[in-house]
């Protein structure tokens, strides 16, 4: 039983760093962007984004468990951004 709780505390710490390193890129990529093309994009606002990564990433990291609902709902925040955020601005700015 004492394996399995060693597995359990390994799989805990490397998810949660995961996620962390993924809420660090999304906020550092959605810096970067520029603030016209989200409305461009047809998206919410640079800074509603920003707000809500940000809000994401703090609930997301300091509610335990690793794999809580709170998590995966942040996780799924970060997802929305880096899969239909993320390329629809970037596509936006390389047309201009």
């Amino acid at each position: 039983m004492h394996m399995l709780g060693e597995v359990y505390h390994w799989t805990d710490f490397v998810l949660r760093y995961a996620f962390i390193v993924l809420h660090v890129w999304a906020v550092l990529d959605c810096l970067v962007r520029k603030a016209a093309a989200f409305p461009a994009a047809d998206k919410l606002t640079k800074l509603a984004w920003l707000a809500i990564l940000v809000f994401a990433g703090v609930l997301g990291t300091f509610i335990p468990p690793t794999v809580g609902p709170v998590s995966l709902i942040a996780i799924v925040v970060v997802a929305i951004y880096l899969a239909d955020v993320r390329p629809a601005v970037r596509d936006i700015v390389s047309e201009n």
